[in-house]
């Protein structure tokens, strides 16, 4: 007897988006439990455009963004894997996560680069600027090592540091804090990468330098045409930057959409508390701050239900759905959806008549 055998169906590429994550998992094996730092993600991204991935520390962001890199290792080390990846990645028709490592090797630096969250780290303190930018352009460029420093002479002049041609022979710790992440942002762009994924771009700089770091980004995203992806716990770092928001809670995706809409019509309560902790320049607030009650859980042992729900002020209002069942998202208004089990319509007279007054 012929026994008839399923027929696999290879993954297809999402037509015309640049970037394409579907139902992204990123796990970590450990002593204690096993760690589900991303646990289901998808989103998209096209060129041109700016991704905000916001959340507090602990949500995912990260994690999301070096899976995106290829930089988790994925198998042994030693007796012990390291990490566990799961879902799609697309990046202009390439799946990344089957592909072979060499192959997402030679794509990073030139199809798609990082600025790290600190520079100082990620720069090697024993070779000068200029040499650190030459061998990133080098890698995938044939080209003399003349052409390359000049290359990295012209972006650091690009990216706004003063005698760019001799600063290029300092080292790393002879700049200060602003000045390393501009370093970053010229050895990003180097290779003129169709993605740029920032990962708290502006962390540990003061409001002067964060201001010129977000300006930079922009006009280079406008000069470059890249998609870009910037990951903050800051909203007033993505109220200035992002076309579209995520908002990460617990190693998930409770609300994405539209910035305007987001930060206008928040559905899920977890914005809410994001948006309550926020400092407001642009009015009188005679009010303190309204911080999200509680600590962010552990993503070994993630609540049962809607992960928020041990904080949500709201939760009592659904009843016992909300400790039992995974919320999904939902739409809440064009390219606009929320993962909460409270009614639409609650939560639009929640937000009307109880948070936005006091925003």
């Amino acid at each position: 007897m012929t026994i008839n055998q399923p027929e696999l169906v290879a993954p297809r590429a999402p037509a015309g988006q640049f970037l394409a994550v579907r139902d992204l998992r990123v796990h970590f094996p450990t002593d204690d439990g096993l760690v589900k730092s991303v646990d289901g993600l998808s989103f998209t991204l096209d060129k041109g455009r700016t991704l905000g991935i916001v959340g507090e520390s602990g949500s995912g962001k990260s994690v999301t963004s070096l899976a995106v890199m290829g930089l988790h290792t994925a198998g042994l080390h030693g007796n012990q894997v390291r990490a566990r990846l799961s879902g799609e990645i697309w990046l202009d028709g390439k799946e990344l996560l089957g592909s072979d490592p060499d192959e997402v090797r030679r794509l990073r630096g030139r199809e798609m680069a990082m600025i790290f969250q600190d520079p100082l780290s990620a720069l090697h303190p024993y070779f000068t600027i200029g040499h650190q930018i030459v061998e990133a352009y080098r890698v995938h460029n044939e080209v003399t090592r003349q052409a390359a420093r000049k290359r990295a002479v012209e972006l650091l002049d690009r990216v706004g540091i003063p005698q760019p041609d001799k600063r290029a022979k300092d080292y790393p710790h002879q700049f200060s804090g602003g000045m390393r992440q501009r370093v970053m942002i010229a050895m990003a762009l180097v290779n003129n990468p169709e993605l740029l994924i920032a990962d708290e771009p502006t962390t540990a700089l003061d409001v002067t330098v964060q201001a010129q770091i977000l300006d930079l980004i922009r006009d280079l995203q406008k000069e470059f045409g890249s998609a870009v992806i910037i990951i903050t716990h800051d909203l007033g770092v993505v109220a200035e930057l992002a076309d579209d928001i995520l908002v990460m809670y617990a190693g998930r995706c409770v609300e994405k959409g539209p910035a305007e809409q987001v930060f206008t019509t928040p559905r899920h309560p977890y914005t809410w508390g994001l948006l309550g902790s926020m400092p407001r320049l642009d009015r009188e607030r005679s009010d303190r701050l309204i911080p999200v009650k509680g600590s962010p859980p552990s993503l070994i042992n993630v609540p049962s239900g809607c992960a928020f729900h041990p904080r949500c002020p709201y939760g009592e209002r659904v009843g016992a759905v909300t400790r039992t069942e995974v919320p999904v998202l939902r739409e809440v208004g064009p390219r606009h959806e929320a993962a909460c089990h409270m009614a639409a319509e609650e939560r639009s007279r929640v937000w009307t008549e109880e948070i936005a007054p006091k925003l």
